[in-house]
């Protein structure tokens, strides 16, 4: 399951039904324009910068109803929603925002960010380099994963927010929650991590590399100077290919594909599809290099492998020593990618912080990518909790005011 496979949505529920964000508008910012460019992790500086992201819902007089959203690796800014009638796919968390839904709309100000680095509509190795005019390509600098959030910060001081309710993001997503809530404790009131760790694992490193690998092996990719002529596509195709296998768990291989053959009887005895898993993981690949660029591929998951919240020897007890934000961290049991005891370590330092902590490992056959699914325990979790922060932001009143806010 992933972005690419999301469950058909029913008739009623469509950008006319009553639990539907309806047709949304993507939007964006820009910042840091010369002489004031933003200072990278890496020692560079880039700007002007541009951040996409849309909204969904209403802040409100007081601004202490906003929930930043943040996606995984192949995400978006287009989280809920339709752009457009026809719109085959909605937003690719709309499940859980929208009126009633977990993020309720109705009461939540939801704001779903793009990151720098990407290739839908922020800056990225594909922009114009102000000074060439030309795609960056590999001149692009690193960016890591706090780079990502500082320019999320600009789109709270833009929106006028100065305080989240909440943070949510699984995976890749959640490692922008962690980063929020440690760079940035008194923004944010509370998160929800979920499926996700506070660093990558080697396993996890290692098929992030092969996948490099397969997009710099591509002829077709040119040292990264490949725009405006035939892109790496078979690169691009088989990183995702690979990537694709993480996200699911062998029980739904077993369930989804078992060992049946594609279209066929017997054995070609070729390199031909015989199998029908062989013919999804290349639908996957397929679909995933129409609408992504495999340079953003390349920095996007070398920003995942850097990022290390316990960097420079610091304890996760130190790590998380000055956090305000109540947190939600959920795991996924069939989640061999960020298996649950990651998740279990993020807990065990946050309560020894007195940190207020639930956590719930969330039964799901799916693996990583159960996070997309329809799941009511997840949904229930996500809805009581906010709940529950909403009234204590109420009653705090002006703890939403952050020294310096507008």
């Amino acid at each position: 399951m992933s972005i690419d496979d999301v469950v058909p949505i029913p008739s009623e529920s469509r950008f006319d039904g009553p639990q539907s964000v309806g047709l949304v508008r993507a939007e964006s910012i820009t910042f840091a324009a010369p002489p004031d460019e933003m200072e990278l992790d890496c020692g560079q500086k880039l700007g002007p910068v541009t951040l996409a992201y849309e909204t969904y819902g209403r802040l409100s007089p007081e601004r202490d109803n906003a929930v930043l959203v943040l996606h995984a690796l192949s995400g978006d800014g287009h989280a809920a929603g339709w752009h457009a009638p026809d719109d085959k796919k909605p937003g690719w968390w709309d499940l859980f925002i929208g009126p009633g839904k977990a993020l309720d709309t109705t009461k939540y100000f939801v704001v779903s960010s793009n990151i720098i680095g990407g290739c839908k509509g922020s800056t990225g190795p594909g922009s114009p380099n102000p000074a060439t005019g030309r795609p960056w390509g590999l001149k692009f600098p690193m960016v890591t994963i706090g780079d990502m959030v500082r320019a999320q910060v600009h789109l709270a001081d833009h929106l006028g927010v100065p305080k989240w309710l909440s943070l949510v993001g699984g995976s890749m997503g959640g490692f922008q929650v962690l980063e929020w809530a440690v760079r940035y404790p008194e923004r944010v009131a509370s998160a929800i991590p979920l499926a996700t760790a506070v660093h990558q694992s080697a396993q996890a490193i290692a098929f992030d590399e092969v996948g490099r690998q397969a997009i710099m092996a591509d002829p077709n990719w040119a040292g990264g100077d490949y725009y405006g002529r035939e892109a790496p596509r078979a690169g691009l195709a088989i990183a995702r290919m690979i990537g694709h296998i993480t996200y699911l768990s062998d029980e739904q291989m077993h369930a989804k594909f078992g060992r049946r053959l594609r279209e066929r009887a017997a054995f070609a005895y070729d390199f031909l599809t015989d199998f029908e898993v062989e013919s999804y993981l290349k639908y996957q690949g397929d679909s995933f290099v129409r609408r992504f660029d495999a340079n953003s591929y390349l920095y996007i998951t070398k920003a995942m492998d850097y990022f290390d919240l316990t960097a420079g020897g610091r304890s996760l007890l130190e790590v998380f020593e000055k956090v305000q934000a109540e947190f939600l961290v959920c795991s996924i049991t069939s989640d061999w990618l960020y298996p649950t005891y990651q998740s279990k370590e993020i807990v065990r330092a946050l309560k020894a912080n007195g940190v207020p902590t639930t956590f719930v490992e969330i039964d799901a056959p799916h693996g990583h990518d159960s996070f997309f699914l329809p799941n009511e325990q997840l949904a229930g979790m996500m809805a009581g909790f906010l709940e529950n922060v909403y009234r204590k932001a109420r009653k705090g009143g002006s703890r939403f005011k952050v020294q310096g806010s507008k």
